[in-house]
């Protein structure tokens, strides 16, 4: 009675510990758009990122990662950072309308025109990368740092600042520590200010 009988075997497919980027549904591929919609309405899936999850899944950051893994699989190298970044690490409910990403590699990426997509050059240090799903990610406080001493040319980034720091208060404490351990270059008062205004010293 409605629903794709596909639907819930895929999603029993989530306790097998399987892969978790085969758990995903990209509309087009296994099943169409027009499928994974009525999926969706019969609460078998839920939107998440670019794709449609099992609705049993837990919103992890792992699979917050690998639901935004379509933006960047033609860009080798490539690491989610800033906004996509702090989505994935648990900020707000919904995912940036624009994303962000660096070189995990130290090579200049090569992305695609996008307007959905900022791409940033500095070269990120092995330090500031973990893996999530399959996915590079910049940790929280390489994400909340970023945030921060970014030009404003994306107003959302502070609120996305905000909204991690309340996801994850520990990044704060974890963030200062990284701060004092690098050089004042642009933007390191603006970080420093936001740690003070929420109680902790740089």
């Amino acid at each position: 009675q409605g629903g794709d009988p596909r639907i819930p075997a895929l999603c029993r497919l989530a306790h097998t510990g399987g892969m978790l980027g085969a758990l995903l549904h990209h509309p087009g591929r296994r099943l169409s758009l027009t499928e994974l919609s009525a999926a969706r309405l019969d609460g078998d899936v839920v939107e998440l990122g670019e794709v449609y999850a099992p609705a049993d899944l837990v919103e992890a950051p792992a699979l917050r990662a690998a639901s935004l893994a379509p933006l960047i699989e033609t860009i080798r190298g490539a690491a989610f950072a800033g906004m996509s970044a702090a989505w994935i690490h648990g900020a707000g409910d919904a995912p940036p309308e624009v994303h962000e990403v660096q070189s995990a590699t130290g090579r200049r990426l090569r992305a695609p025109a996008n307007r959905r997509l900022i791409v940033h050059d500095p070269v990120l240090d092995p330090g500031d990368l973990q893996d999530l799903g399959g996915v590079a990610v910049t940790t929280p406080e390489r994400t909340l740092i970023d945030l921060l001493r970014w030009p404003a040319t994306q107003p959302g980034r502070r609120a996305w600042a905000r909204l991690l720091a309340e996801a994850e208060p520990s990044v704060l404490q974890r963030t200062a520590r990284r701060l004092a351990a690098t050089d004042q270059g642009p933007g390191h008062q603006r970080v420093a200010r936001f740690l003070a205004a929420h109680g902790v010293d740089a």
